[in-house]
């Protein structure tokens, strides 16, 4: 797709491959979890091969999320670490809400929302992965009571985490731009000014 050049590289290929990655193994970890957390989505588990299969799958499907997931926080920790001008766009996000951002204080790369999911889903990862290797008994043999609430954290960190994603997801589609960004990597340089002029002012110059 043919682009403005005066358009801004807001992600390289490899972060939008890294983000991917990550995105499509959540999405086949989410239906074959499900499949596995009530008998009402166990029909999921045709997704894979059956049930047999997708016991199999998804525990090596969680260990490449997480590892890809390693690599994207590692990349953005930095970009996401607060400061006082998220938590005043925190304070005002009603205004957003409302369509009305063109007042909102300030932002870098990522405003406080975007920093605030962030952090959740570093959080929610470590919940996640570490409770499924205490369940994936088909290397050891870990105490009964110590499955039996890796389960809980497990179920507890996955809702955690799909509610997450479904804001994610949610707001990208809401904010107009923001998808085409992880498709092409782009955004024109009004998005930008207007969604993150911070950003804007560092990568283009423009103090105005």
């Amino acid at each position: 797709m043919i682009r403005n050049p005066r358009d801004l590289v807001r992600y390289n290929a490899s972060e939008r491959a890294n983000h991917w990655m990550v995105g499509i193994c959540f999405i086949l970890l989410a239906l074959s979890g499900l499949a596995f957390f009530h008998p009402a989505f166990y029909p999921l588990t045709m997704l894979f091969g059956g049930g047999p299969w997708t016991r199999i799958l998804h525990p090596y499907i969680g260990v490449v999320m997480a590892l890809c997931f390693v690599v994207m926080a590692l990349r953005f920790a930095k970009l996401n670490v607060m400061e006082p001008r998220d938590y005043e766009w925190l304070k005002n996000v009603n205004q957003m809400i409302d369509g009305d951002d063109h007042n909102m204080p300030e932002q870098g790369k990522y405003n406080g929302g975007q920093k605030l999911l962030f952090w959740g889903l570093v959080i929610g990862m470590i919940a996640i992965s570490a409770s499924g290797v205490v369940m994936w008994r088909a290397w050891w043999t870990p105490p009964v009571d110590a499955v039996r609430l890796a389960s809980v954290v497990h179920a507890v960190a996955a809702v955690w985490m799909i509610g997450l994603i479904v804001m994610h997801v949610y707001a990208a589609i809401w904010t107009r731009g923001t998808i085409r960004a992880m498709m092409y990597g782009t955004v024109t340089r009004a998005w930008a000014k207007q969604h993150h002029r911070g950003w804007y002012r560092k990568v283009t110059g423009d103090n105005d």
